[in-house]
């Protein structure tokens, strides 16, 4: 009976993260909301700090559930500056799990609130986050000839010109690298040998425009680029090859990898400007990830696989970072679904809520 017990809770420890991280949107999104009318004669830059600890409460509650509440081990390489940089997040992109470490890093420099990402447009739809990340700084782009860089340029500006803090994540890839999507990665490999690039093997050839359109309007803003290489341990099988690493929800409900982080600070002096010569630089940085990644995954040695070169830091979070956010967004929740009124109101709040967002995003596109 204890075993029986034992194994439906091993089952159901996925239950309460998406409980809590679902259900507690209303509740954020309708405080957002309040504050978004308050504030609409205010300061544009009153605004943007309130809507940064909101979110930053929002974010501190997910990393709760992935740091604290799996016990997932963090093991840090490389140099991650202790205090907070207006900065672009340069990253592989293998997992969903990729945009929460990106808060991983930043919780721990004090700047949580101030990560926004570049992502592909079919993520506006998602129900009530799709048009709230737009309004917090996310920027959504089109693939190919569809990128819109009069709009990034634009919206980039905008924060720029009110000193919005800046901690801006970019997948140069476009795409998740799959090991097991063998077409993918041949065409992206048939593509650099075309170009005359070198050939990668576990990360994808990178794609130029978002990282050139956001250096380029933010140069003079910025602090640093921040190369960041990812990798899960125990993500290779039996045969030595590698697997696709956990899914968010696989994350949560299987068991945890080490995940290794390696950071590479780059002076903005040291990024060439131009188109041309920017593509190249990319390249090499990708070439430098997949050297890391060879080395992590594919190493003769036993002794230098399951991590990158160098001094490791195991980095742990404290729950004073994040169990006040859980408690404080589960409290607000939970009184709302005890009244009649309350419940009703939360229930519009999705419904409503995700069709104005909907609304909103189709507008602008």
């Amino acid at each position: 009976m204890l075993l029986s017990l034992a194994l439906h809770m091993y089952s159901m420890r996925c239950v309460l993260p998406a409980a809590v991280l679902l259900g507690t949107a209303p509740t954020y999104v309708l405080a957002w909301g309040a504050w978004r009318l308050l504030s609409a004669l205010l300061p544009s830059r009153l605004y943007q700090t309130v809507d940064d600890r909101l979110y930053r409460t929002y974010q501190s509650m997910v990393l709760f559930f992935f740091e604290n509440y799996t016990g997932v081990q963090i093991l840090l390489y490389g140099d991650l500056p202790e205090n907070k940089e207006n900065i672009i997040y340069l990253a592989n992109h293998q997992s969903t799990v990729d945009w929460v470490i990106a808060g991983v890093l930043a919780v721990r420099q004090n700047a949580l609130g101030h990560v926004r990402y570049v992502l592909k447009d079919q993520l506006k739809w998602l129900p009530l986050y799709g048009c709230y990340i737009s309004q917090h700084g996310g920027i959504y782009v089109k693939r190919s000839t569809k990128f819109n860089e009069k709009e990034m340029k634009k919206k980039l500006q905008r924060y720029v010109d009110a000193g919005t803090p800046m901690y801006l994540v970019i997948f140069p890839e476009g795409t998740r690298y799959n090991p097991e999507l063998k077409k993918v990665i041949s065409a992206s490999q048939a593509y650099a040998a075309q170009e005359g690039l070198a050939v990668l093997k576990h990360v994808l050839t990178p794609r130029i425009k978002a990282t050139h359109v956001a250096f380029g309007s933010m140069k003079n803003y910025l602090d640093a680029i921040y190369d960041v290489t990812v990798a899960f341990e125990g993500t290779v099988d039996d045969k030595g090859q590698r697997k696709e690493p956990p899914s968010m929800v696989e994350f949560l409900c299987k068991e945890r990898p080490k995940i290794h982080i390696h950071i590479d600070r780059i002076d903005k002096k040291d990024v060439p400007e131009e188109r041309v010569y920017m593509r190249r630089w990319l390249h090499e940085r990708f070439e430098i990830k997949d050297k890391l990644l060879i080395e992590f995954y594919d190493s003769p040695d036993p002794e230098r696989r399951n991590k990158f070169p160098g001094k490791s830091v195991n980095s742990k979070l404290s729950l004073k970072k994040t169990l006040p956010s859980l408690l404080i967004l589960s409290g607000l929740t939970a009184g709302m679904l005890m009244t009649e009124a309350g419940r009703k109101l939360y229930v519009k709040t999705w419904v409503y809520g995700t069709l104005i967002g909907c609304l909103c995003v189709s507008i602008k596109a």
